[in-house]
């Protein structure tokens, strides 16, 4: 193999990663490269053989960007459909084996269905800590080997696939350390992660990463963000709507939220936004030019230019 070997719209793409992830991941910009440099190496081709491509451990408080960090890559090297993902929550007892991998020879699981629908991308555990002991050994399966028998007798090969597992775990040092320095912070997060996993697990993980806090500035330019693709939203439904200055501040002191993260954000920006478009619609109070505003302790849709 040589650098000849690559398509130039592979290198091109691949350039393109990291700047398009900080884009859209604000806060956790120690992450980011770490993540980057797996991703290069997974689809450059530079990984073992009967290995999954790639395989990541998020740890931190929730909110914080570790499933949309996730989504983000996914979307932008493969496409959303290749975002294989699985609430380990819901798999928390030995029978939940059966729902994973199938229950008889002719049932092929919820885990070899999603794998053969989507062919390749990445395959999310959210909240593997959760996840009962004899999951966690199939995930020691595909971590080791890229392979996993369903009950139907076929041998998936996970090969094609980047493998992620989130955690809360270490959730409360990170809180706790906020203003300590990063590598405190992370040392004591490992540590916890280290001990809650099994080690055959632990030692299989490419990158073991850490997300910090979202701090107020962070979630301010957070905000920003989500606020204009809510306009960008509204704007596919045909209503092209301005913002005026007192909007963001509005929605922000609504959404901030220091241990929740984004999340909190995110559902107050668009609650707010699109029940101000409805009411406008209801109304028939949407033609011309019209302006995001708040008036009344609300949010509400006006004539930007009135007659």
């Amino acid at each position: 193999m040589n650098t000849s070997d690559f398509s130039p719209a592979l290198i091109d793409k691949l350039n393109g990663l990291e700047p398009h992830l900080r884009e859209l991941i604000r806060g956790q910009d120690h992450v980011i490269p770490r993540v980057a440099s797996v991703l290069h190496r997974g689809e450059l081709g530079f990984t073992k053989a009967n290995r999954p491509k790639g395989s990541f451990l998020f740890l931190g408080p929730t909110g914080v960007g570790k499933t949309e960090l996730t989504l983000a890559f996914t979307r932008y090297l493969y496409g959303e459909e290749n975002l294989v993902r699985f609430d380990m929550s819901e798999y928390q007892t030995q029978e939940s084996l059966r729902i994973l991998l199938g229950g008889s020879s002719d049932e092929a699981g919820t885990l070899g269905l999603a794998v053969k629908r989507a062919g390749f991308g990445t395959l999310l555990f959210d909240e593997s800590e959760k996840a009962h002991p004899r999951i966690l050994d199939i995930l020691l399966q595909i971590l080791d080997a890229a392979r996993i028998t369903l009950a139907t007798g076929e041998t998936l090969d996970l090969s094609a696939f980047f493998v992620v597992l989130t955690s809360n775990l270490g959730a409360a040092e990170v809180m706790q350390l906020q203003h300590a320095p990063l590598s405190t912070m992370e040392r004591h997060v490992l540590a916890k992660a280290q001990r809650s996993f099994r080690p055959e697990l632990f030692a299989r993980i490419t990158e073991k990463l850490v997300f910090s806090r979202l701090s107020y500035d962070v979630q301010l330019e957070i905000a920003r963000q989500l606020l204009s693709e809510e306009m960008d939203f509204l704007a596919e439904k045909g209503l092209a709507v301005s913002c005026s200055p007192a909007v963001l501040p509005f929605l922000v002191q609504r959404g901030f939220h220091p241990r929740l993260g984004a999340r909190p954000m995110r559902d107050a920006i668009e609650k707010h936004v699109r029940d101000a478009a409805s009411n406008a619609c209801l109304k028939r109070a949407i033609a011309g030019g019209i302006e995001l505003v708040v008036h009344n302790a609300a949010l509400c849709l006006r004539a930007k230019f009135p007659e």
